[in-house]
């Protein structure tokens, strides 16, 4: 059953589609709040709530040319800056991801068969979640349409793994950041199942603060591949934990989005949401 916040979604997504088809011509606030059908004091209302800014603000955030300012602006000290700042509000919230555990050879083979993996399907700002938890940490977490094709999918990682529908303190702990309560995020955990190299993007992508930016090429600099950006980009691509590692903050160098696993339009969501928090928090 579609909750409300899943509707309201898919209204803003349907807009922000627009705004990043147009935002050449910098539509009206009437133009885009035409396209979900609302008029345009509803849609401001409802936008706001959702972005905590204004559909014009949120404009500039998905536009290439914020993409490109931001790389163009941070991109060189990017990293430097995430670890030399302490935690510091929203724009620090990586220094929280400190553990990343890879499941060890005999935890993974035979299809999982001694995990026992927790899910439970939570509400985000850009749409319904499933997130899969073992002891360890977090192993998963992923936007989904519909919640039998999400857990069959999650079965189809760790077929021989026993599963729990409940919600556990590691997922708790990862869901919070959806709802600002930033000082209980005590330490995210996460358990994947990676080869070396795969843990090292994923890692390094932890790195990356929010409202900020990288590029492939920014990432393979980082863990000293520099070769190697077409090899981060599939790593990137087999990410298998939606938001909590930041795959969603690398773009092209060009100041494009690029491709998302879980669809360009949440990308673009996700990018402009995050500026309003980091920008609204600052």
């Amino acid at each position: 059953m579609e909750t409300q916040a899943d509707y309201n979604y898919k209204r803003i997504a349907k807009a922000i589609d627009f705004i990043r088809d147009n935002f050449k011509e910098q539509p009206t606030l009437n133009q885009v709040a035409e396209t979900v059908h609302l008029s345009p004091y509803h849609f401001q209302r409802l936008f706001t709530e959702w972005a905590g800014v204004s559909p014009k603000k949120f404009m500039q955030y998905i536009s290439v040319e914020y993409a490109k300012q931001l790389l163009k602006e941070r991109q060189a000290t990017l990293f430097d800056t995430a670890q030399e700042t302490g935690f510091s509000g929203t724009s620090r919230l990586h220094d929280l991801f400190i553990n990343i555990e890879g499941m060890t050879p005999g935890e993974f083979k035979n299809g999982g068969e001694n995990l026992t993996i927790n899910y439970s399907f939570a509400e985000s700002p850009f749409g319904p979640l499933l997130v899969a938890s073992t002891p360890k940490g977090i192993c998963h977490m992923s936007f989904i349409r519909d919640e039998t094709q999400a857990f069959e999918g999650l079965k189809s990682r760790f077929p021989k793994a026993k599963y729990h529908q409940m919600l556990d303190k590691n997922q708790q702990d990862g869901l919070f950041i959806f709802q600002h309560e930033w000082e209980r995020l005590d330490q995210i955990k996460l358990h994947l199942n990676g080869t070396p190299f795969q843990l090292k993007v994923w890692e390094t992508l932890l790195k990356i603060p929010m409202g900020n930016l990288s590029t492939y090429g920014g990432i393979a600099q980082r863990i000293d591949q520099p070769k190697a950006a077409r090899a981060v980009g599939t790593a990137i691509g087999n990410n298998p934990v939606a938001f909590l590692i930041p795959c969603h903050r690398v773009i092209q160098s060009s100041g494009q989005l690029g491709g998302y696993m879980w669809g360009t339009t949440r990308k673009s969501a996700i990018i402009g949401w995050e500026a309003a928090q980091t920008e609204t928090s600052s």
